[in-house]
């Protein structure tokens, strides 16, 4: 241990002395004033937002530049109003954008991986019910989704790691848990849509900042703030399979007090005709116990104490009853109840001359509570069995952003986590009496993590990460990043990052017992280890066409998976990819974009040596062309899946190589202007009407629809 540290210490020392002499004499400032060059991962995007940081103080949006190395105006503070929704759909002039954005942030996150966006106005246009829904369309996710609640039903793999190989922020403060089977993964139903400002992805180097566990990457859900005069927002809508959704937020600001709050209530049935063979298919044909409802309420409110001093507090509370779906079992009856509460207190305050050097505090707490239950059979007789995983968890960090000198910016801090979980397994039936049992476990983490980013020349910079970990379970651990940029010309530059990882076994792989499927746990669990790299290239082909190309990859030992009904370490998993963003200004008012992953997770071990990852399709391709006017709103987009390895659930004959078929899948979504601040919102979904295999045995129900009104007073 003393070692590790000792280490660390010398490294962030040798960052910290790095000779500003080898930069250039630009210095880029959070300061309306300042027309400092742009740095090279601003790309042009379409729809000419320039996002803020994504820490606790939130900044406005600014336009950004059509070239790449062109001077841009930074952000300003979030005192200016920006103008509202309806504001934006009735100027002419503003394009119906439609795309991912892929921005890269000016100074708080590491420039050698991009950073995909997805704001408010999207996430309206595309009608998503839930953050499952809003990733979908992002590059290099593959959500196999059964309704709401798709991340706890199916699966959420991006770049091939699984949604508990990646990290989930809401304002910058992690929420994940340490808990870690299907039942118990980071639900993306837990922040209302509407409390949504937009979401970001990014990765690489970004693991030294929020944790070694990122294989995948890093999901930040930033949300609204209130803005000086009071405003309510609201949509009401209704649909296919008993869809009833409401949404309210109401926002504003009263002097340098700030506060916005969100509500959501959702329910479906989720239930329509299945062909035979078809996962969970009752007696009279139909998809069975996949209903959903849901109640989210989310708070926020943040405080100017003094022209450096800032303070904000956000609260999440969840609570959701459904129906379990898993993956392609023939008749399962089990429902799970999940209630979460999440809150976060945040302190950022201004040092030195209040340009340079930046220090957060935030505070959070975490409390999920997962109660599954429903009948089993044995020997022709029916018992009852219930599983209870109850988490909480305090954690608290310290970051600190100081800006050396105008080419050298380093970013570092401290985090603790403290996790207590409370399991307890209970059947009467005679085979797993046995496995009945109470667990009080409790498990503490802390983590000192640098990033430095140095800016060698106006066109090329280096990022230099290193994240030690003390960990109460598996002793301590470093983990290692770098990346890199370098503008060929302005407007074309090129990156590349590596970054080492170590994810830990969850408190419930370890020792508590799955009574759903009467999975084992495992004590003797190795941490998953190994590493991710990408190398890219930005372009702007013209003033209307940009793109950004990503090769990804991982190399991931000792994985976690089931054999024989007990969590085991499986073996190797090798990752290769490409992915793919394009953006087109078709003329004004219409835009376009096309996201495409490719996906090759290979298994280099075991039994399964040779086979795709289950799960995980080859292919994913996302497309849309949207037009917008005067309130007026066409949105059309196309998914293609390649469809995936049949992996969890064979029926009798078919092989473990067995692949889901292909589907092509069209939505649309569209707005209809009654008054300036109302409006008719239409969803179609599936278009073509093919009731195509989502995943292992699970299928889509075919066309849907959803009508709606939404409102901004």
């Amino acid at each position: 241990m003393n070692q590790s540290i000792f280490l660390l210490s010398v490294v962030v020392s040798s960052l910290l002395v790095v000779s500003p002499g080898l930069a250039a004499d630009a210095e880029i400032k959070q300061k309306p004033a300042d027309k400092s060059p742009q740095i090279i991962s601003n790309i042009p995007n379409l729809s000419d937002i320039q996002i803020p940081s994504t820490n606790a103080e939130s900044l406005t949006q600014q336009s950004t530049i059509n070239k790449i190395s062109q001077d841009t105006q930074p952000p300003e503070a979030a005192t200016t109003e920006p103008s509202s929704t309806d504001d934006a759909e009735d100027d002419v002039e503003n394009d119906a954008d439609i795309t991912i954005e892929a921005i890269g942030e000016q100074d708080t996150l590491p420039q050698s991986t991009p950073t995909y966006v997805v704001d408010q106005e999207e996430i309206k246009k595309q009608g998503a019910n839930s953050l499952a829904d809003v990733l979908k369309r992002m590059p290099g996710f593959a959500i196999n989704d059964a309704g709401h609640g798709a991340d706890i039903h199916t699966g959420t793999y991006y770049r091939g790691a699984s949604i508990n190989q990646s990290v989930f922020l809401i304002n910058g403060r992690q929420i994940n848990t340490n808990i870690n089977t299907y039942h118990g993964g980071t639900d993306l139903n837990s922040i209302p849509v509407e409390a949504i400002e937009r979401v970001e992805l990014y990765s690489g180097a970004a693991s030294a900042l929020y944790g070694s566990s990122a294989f995948g990457g890093v999901v930040n859900i930033i949300t609204k703030e209130g803005y000086s005069q009071p405003k309510l927002s609201s949509s009401i809508e209704f649909g296919s399979l008993s869809q009833n959704n409401q949404q309210f937020s109401y926002g504003g600001a009263l002097g340098s007090l700030k506060y916005n709050f969100s509500f959501e209530r959702y329910f479906t049935d989720n239930r329509y005709r299945v062909p035979v063979g078809a996962a969970n298919r009752d007696a009279e044909g139909f998809f069975f116990n996949a209903d959903t409802a849901t109640s989210t309420y989310f708070g926020n409110v943040a405080v100017d104490l003094d022209p450096r001093n800032s303070l904000s507090f956000d609260i999440t509370k969840l609570s959701s009853r459904r129906g379990l779906i898993y993956f392609g079992f023939p008749l399962q009856r089990d429902r799970l109840d999940h209630d979460g509460l999440n809150a976060g207190l945040s302190w950022k305050t201004r040092l030195g001359n209040g340009e340079n050097s930046t220090l957060t505090t935030t505070l959070g707490y975490n409390q999920d509570y997962f109660s599954t239950y429903g009948p089993t059979v044995f020997q022709g007789r029916e018992f009852y069995r219930t599983g209870i995983l109850d988490t909480q968890q305090f954690s608290a960090r310290v970051d600190h952003e100081w800006k050396l000198s105008p080419n050298n910016q380093l970013r570092w801090g401290v985090d603790f986590k403290n996790t207590d979980l409370y399991g307890n397994t209970l059947s009467t039936s005679p085979n797993r009496i046995a496995n009945n049992e109470v667990e009080n476990r409790s498990i503490f983490t802390t983590a000192l993590f640098a990033v430095n980013t140095v800016k060698f020349t106006e066109n090329f910079q280096v990022d230099l990460g290193l994240r030690q970990s003390f960990d109460g379970q598996f002793g301590n651990y470093l983990n290692p990043s770098v990346g890199l940029r370098y503008a060929i010309a302005p407007t074309i530059a090129v990156r590349g990052s590596w970054a080492g990882g170590q994810r830990n076994p969850g408190l419930d792989q370890l020792y508590v017992y799955d009574t759903v499927h009467g999975w084992e746990p495992n004590a003797d669990l190795k941490p998953e280890t190994g590493s991710s790299w990408t190398a890219g290239i930005d372009i702007s082909f013209s003033e209307n066409l940009t793109g950004q190309f990503t090769y990804f990859g991982s190399s991931l030992d000792n994985r976690l998976g089931i054999i024989a009904g007990k969590w085991q370490n499986i073996g190797l998993v090798d990752t290769n990819g490409l992915e793919a963003a394009l953006q087109l200004r078709l003329a004004n008012n219409w835009s376009t974009f096309v996201n495409y992953t490719y996906t090759d997770a290979k298994i280099k071990t075991g039994s399964e040596r040779g086979l795709q990852l289950g799960l995980i399709p080859y292919s994913v391709l996302q497309t849309g062309i949207g037009y917008q006017n005067s309130g007026w709103q066409a949105n059309l987009y196309v998914t293609y899946n390649s469809g995936a390895r049949r992996a969890l659930f064979n029926r009798v004959g078919d092989s473990t190589t067995d692949f889901a078929p292909s589907f092509l899948n069209l939505d649309f979504s569209g707005r209809i202007p009654i008054t300036r601040t109302l409006g008719l919102r239409v969803y179609l979904e599936n278009l073509l009407g093919e009731q195509y295999e989502r995943v292992n045995r699970i299928y889509s129900p075919g066309f849907t629809f959803r009508v709606g009104l939404s409102s901004d007073l």
